[in-house]
Order: structure tokens, then sequence, then C-alpha cells
């Protein structure tokens, strides 16, 4: 786990933090950061869902961007357990995905959002936006 993109002490002063679960290190790097660059945002990268189960339970986050894909568990089963834990009951979340064969049925069951891959950054932030009920 990158302990800089981790950091508890790192930008206090952020208005919300989102957790990135995002198994392609490159393009999760790049989420963080543009998030970080274009919002107030705090944005925290997990490369797989046993990482973003240990980051919750030791920081609250206030949104999830996921990837679906994940190694271990894909993303309805970590949005699951994610929420399952103490505090993240009701986080929202959002579903990043390449794959046009999503399980729709379990995705819209939860009441879920997802857009697909490649992420366009005005696309990005205004599902962020609508996610966290506050402009970036």
């Amino acid at each position: 786990m990158d302990q800089q993109l981790f950091s508890p002490e790192r930008h206090t002063s952020f208005l919300k933090r989102i957790l990135v679960v995002e198994d392609d290190i490159d393009f999760g790097s790049v989420l963080v950061r543009m998030i970080q660059q274009e919002t107030p945002y705090q944005a925290l990268l997990a490369t797989s869902g046993i990482e973003a189960l240990n980051i919750v339970s030791h920081l609250h986050c206030d949104a999830f961007l996921l990837d679906y894909h994940l190694p271990y568990m894909n993303g309805v089963e970590l949005y699951d357990r994610l929420h399952a834990t103490a505090g993240h009951e009701t986080t929202p979340a959002l579903f990043l995905s390449a794959s046009t064969r999503l399980p729709r049925d379990e995705i819209t069951q939860r009441h879920l959002k997802y857009i697909y891959k490649p992420v366009e950054l005005d696309n990005l932030l205004e599902h962020l936006k609508d996610l966290l009920g506050t402009a970036p």
C-alpha cells in the first residue's frame, strides 16, 4: 500500500474523503490525482477489496469509487462488505467498469450508479458531486 496515499495525517483540511478501489495501480493513481487536483476531496487508493476493508477499519470514508473487477472479490461483494462495516452502512458508492457486462440487476437492486471506462474527468466530477451532495 502506498503510505503517501493512505496517510491519515495527509490533507486533514479536506471536506470529504473518497476511497478509490482500483486494481490497476497506474489508473488508480491517476484517479486519485485527478480528484485531489480538481476537487476539495481527499482521495485514497486501495488496490484490492482486502486493502479497502483494512482502510475503512481505520478511517471514515464519505464515498467509495469502486472498480467492478477486483482481485479476491468483485465490486458488488466489496460494496456489501464495506456497508457491513460500522460507520459505513450508508456510504454512497460509484462503480467503474471497462466491461459492459456488469450485473445490472445487482447494481440496480442496491440503487448504485456506475460509469464506464475510459473515464472522462467532467463526467466523473459530476457523478462525485451528485454522490456527495456537494459542489467540487
